[in-house]
């Protein structure tokens, strides 16, 4: 028998590299195909200096030729970030006292994210005719988006810049579902939505191709009302064409169970959704008689009527929605202008950043599940168009990150950039607790104390100096986290769950608009507010507390505590263990569902 040869690591990686290249398809593909042209954009020069920029692709998927679709075609395309910048940051967050950042801080001006100056645009699709071929037209894509990236990178310092989208085949879907819609819904999450609203797209839209837009608010349930009334009419004074819509994250719930594990809620009510009521009479004000819209509120009124006659089966027997797949020749050579309401048809784009809740929204207006809902930015991977009903169709198009100059960490905060991919999520934690009260909600116990000392709540550690890496290593401490062969703290875990406890909203960080604070009593005593309320499902918490407080005695989970983290790492979108959210009032709180202290979400013993 022949004597074995070793077999080191590195041959090892090697091996399993041309395993991925070759499930990959990289090595089949050829130099005309679609995925070879953009591989070819991508690795051109994007600098002014002729420095070549290194895309990193988030979430690639393996996949053969034989596929129907590529499932990376749409995946995020971010610039990549150096090891020196990476290792600097991670230092900086081991040795940077935390200090408390005052509420002014919070307010944010969306002329400061899109200075003009700055030419923080989108690419433009270029001009063409029916007797361009569609490989012409394709170069013709890829040189007008690396003369874009030029003249950004020209007027932009290295470094200045924030993450955005480098994928083309993503920039192309959204000039195609720009050209084909009749309006545009622009989703944004309501707690931060200065930074997913792109001046330069407005203006665009309502420009050049005079279509107007419908700005929907979503997750409006995960912020106090008086910020929600805020925030709409700061959006109406900068751009006062604009129609604005809110909608709930969390459709036929109450608040008290927003917030919680998504195991202990119950099915999402989609036709009981807080939002296409308003989006169909702001539609109907726009298009001002010239489509049949009846069909539509029928619909509504007959998704909603289902729902309480089937309960929670609605889902499955609810009226049935055409779904279309796009072909790639018939997204490139559609028209480049065409007529508004063409044969009574309304066509709605929906469009907007990466984990805005496109998808959820899609659901609502449909009545029923008919796009998957992630947490995970860039879930879409494929153009589809959803008939509601014969004069009404909607049309879907993956998340675009657009240039800005927003901080990298509430950019991951924001959750454009998924938490699972994050090489150095440090920085991003010590920016959430210099703005949450941290301390108090988590009731951690600062590392330099004594292992063996009782613990009691957070005392003693109020007077320590944190952290981001003292944060992270005592919520590992507190949760359990350790590292498989050492048994250490795992400070990595311990920072991605913080992370998307901010992401899912359960430690809710809330911009403001500018001049928030100064008029803050003015929103909180807002004619709007009741029906910002009653659309959260407050109205219907407060008139029914006194029942509720008896169903919140549940039986508590017998999983044993690490089984159960490591199910919510996998799975879940949080690490709690309890299933309420109450939330206890202090004496100079408002009354209950009015003024709600946005960071304190988690119960009493959430992390014991």
């Amino acid at each position: 028998m022949p004597r074995k040869k070793p077999f080191s690591n590195k041959q090892k990686k090697i091996q399993l590299q041309v395993k991925r290249e070759r499930k990959r398809g990289d090595t089949g593909s050829g130099p005309s195909s679609r995925n070879a042209s953009v591989e070819r954009g991508e690795r051109q020069s994007d600098t002014s200096d002729s420095e070549t920029t290194d895309i990193r692709r988030i979430n690639q998927q393996p996949f053969t030729t034989e596929s129907r679709y590529d499932p990376n075609r749409f995946r995020l395309h971010f610039e990549k970030e150096s090891k020196e910048i990476l290792q600097k940051r991670k230092k900086q967050a081991m040795t940077k006292a935390l200090q408390q950042v005052s509420h002014k801080e919070l307010e944010i001006d969306i002329d400061d994210i899109y200075p003009s100056e700055k030419g923080l645009g989108f690419p433009r699709r270029p001009s063409w005719n029916y007797e361009m071929t569609r490989e012409s037209l394709l170069r013709k894509e890829e040189k007008s988006y690396r003369d874009y990236l030029e003249d950004l990178h020209s007027r932009n310092p290295v470094g200045s810049l924030s993450h955005f989208e480098h994928n083309l085949e993503t920039w192309r879907q959204l000039w195609r579902v720009l050209e084909m819609s009749d309006l545009v819904l622009l989703i944004v999450d309501i707690r931060h939505p200065a930074l997913q609203f792109p001046p330069d797209l407005y203006h665009y839209i309502t420009g050049e191709l005079q279509k107007q837009v419908i700005l929907v608010l979503n997750k409006a349930d995960l912020c106090p009302p008086p910020l929600v009334i805020a925030w709409k009419h700061y959006m109406a004074s900068k751009f006062p064409h604009l129609q604005t819509v809110c909608f709930t994250s969390h459709p036929g719930q109450p608040y008290s169970t927003v917030l919680q594990k998504k195991k202990m809620r119950r099915k999402a009510d989609w036709s009981h959704a807080g939002g296409p009521l308003e989006i169909l009479k702001a539609c109907r004000e726009i298009t001002a008689g010239r489509v049949d819209l009846s069909s539509w509120e029928q619909k509504i009124q007959r998704d909603a009527s289902a729902e309480q006659v089937d309960g929670e089966g609605a889902d499955e027997g609810a009226e049935s929605v055409l779904v279309e797949h796009q072909s790639d020749s018939a997204m490139e050579m559609s028209s480049p202008t065409q007529e508004l309401y063409k044969n009574g048809v309304l066509t709605l784009g929906c469009i907007g950043f990466p984990n805005v809740g496109k998808s959820s929204v899609i659901n609502s207006l449909v009545g029923r599940k008919v796009v998957s809902v992630s947490r995970t930015p860039g879930h879409t991977k494929y153009f589809q168009t959803y008939y509601l009903t014969p004069t009404v169709k909607l049309c879907d198009c993956p998340g675009l990150v657009f240039p800005s100059l927003v901080d990298g960490p509430l950019q991951i905060l924001a959750g454009i950039y998924p938490v699972s991919q994050l090489q150095e999520p440090y920085s991003s934690v010590g920016y959430l607790c210099e703005r949450t009260p941290f301390l108090s909600v988590l009731k951690l116990k600062h590392p330099s104390l004594l292992d063996n000392e009782p613990y009691h709540g957070d005392h003693g550690s109020k007077d320590q100096c944190w952290t981001a890496w003292d944060v992270c290593e005592a919520w590992a401490e507190r949760r359990g986290y350790k590292t498989a062969k050492a048994a250490r703290n795992d400070v990595y875990r311990a920072a991605n769950s913080l992370l998307r406890l901010a992401i899912d909203g359960r430690l809710c960080l809330c911009l403001r608009p500018t001049g928030y604070s100064c008029l803050r009593e003015h929103w909180e005593n807002h004619t709007d507010l009741s029906d910002i309320m009653a659309l959260q499902g407050r109205l219907r918490e407060e008139e029914g507390m006194g029942d509720r407080e008896e169903e919140e005695d549940g039986e508590s989970s017998t999983e044993p505590e690490e089984e159960r983290d490591r199910d919510a790492d996998d799975d879940e979108d949080g690490d709690d263990e309890d299933e309420g959210f109450r939330q206890p009032r202090r004496e100079d709180d408002k009354p209950s569902g009015f003024a709600v202290n946005m960071f304190n979400v988690l119960q009493e013993n959430e992390c014991e």
